[in-house]
């Protein structure tokens, strides 16, 4: 299936910002199951200073703001070419080590809720082990949108019994980690049935499993990822795969709009 996406984000001020950097992980990558096609980013009051790819093989740029702009308008755009694996999607690549996503963060560390939730799991779980820890964790936490705070842990999520895809992935890679398996934050592009106009990327979790590699699980939907997800960026968590992460002096009161269209093309 070939998808394509319209991704704008627009920040405005009420006063001028004087200096600013911002990451932007907004390029699919071009690997496993999916090519991109062709893809471009335009960049309204700052400019493109360099592109590279990080330790997690994200393409990032790095833009900064011009001199005092009262808005940055980043639009990206593009077609890639998705094939079905059902969420499999292999070995690992690179040279990052395997073991670097068996490592906690502040957002994943384990608690009281994380060993409740994965508490009769088979120790060395297997794909359906794997999918029933998904249906517990969307069970206990639900899916409500605005429930909770970006900077919310997984044990956070848990307590609040509450939460978005962000949450429940981070709940998903604490549990795989606690049960000694590599596991990583994925965001990207999702074409939804009901609409093509969104206010926000997703989230799901990939979780290494022996013999068959890296296995993608969006736990907000209860299925592995097929034809209409589209990979982006991943890291340890949240913080290592967001879309756009930055500092800035000046340029107060800051208001983000976001538009997002995913069709097939």
């Amino acid at each position: 299936m070939r998808l394509k996406i319209d991704h704008t984000t627009v920040y405005t001020f009420d006063t001028p910002v004087i200096y600013g950097l911002q990451q932007l992980r907004k390029t699919p990558k071009s690997s496993y199951n999916q090519s991109v096609v062709h893809w471009q980013t335009q960049i309204t009051g700052g400019r493109k200073e360099v592109t590279f790819e990080d330790h997690h093989h994200n393409t990032t740029e790095l833009i900064s703001f011009d001199p005092e702009v009262t808005e940055l308008s980043v639009s990206s755009s593009g077609e890639v070419e998705i094939t079905d694996n059902a969420g499999v999607l292999g070995p690992h690549h690179g040279t990052t080590p395997l073991w670097l996503y068996e490592m906690n963060t502040p957002r994943t560390e384990p608690g009281p809720g994380t060993r409740a939730l994965i508490k009769g799991i088979n120790p060395d779980p297997g794909i359906s082990d794997l999918h029933e820890l998904s249906d517990r964790i969307r069970t206990q936490v639900s899916y409500l949108l605005g429930a909770s705070a970006p900077d919310w842990s997984a044990e956070d999520s848990i307590t609040a019994g509450q939460g978005v895809c962000q949450d429940h992935t981070h709940i998903m890679i604490a549990c795989a980690r606690a049960l000694k398996l590599p596991a990583r934050y994925a965001s990207g592009y999702l074409m939804l049935n009901e609409t093509t106009t969104q206010d926000a990327m997703h989230a799901w979790a990939e979780v290494h499993v022996e013999g068959l590699g890296w296995v993608g699980f969006d736990v907000s939907n209860g299925v592995s990822p097929d034809t209409r997800y589209i990979r982006v960026a991943t890291g340890l968590d949240y913080s290592e795969a967001a879309p756009i992460s930055g500092m800035r002096i000046g340029g107060v009161n800051e208001v983000l709009h976001v538009t997002i269209h995913v069709a097939q093309q």
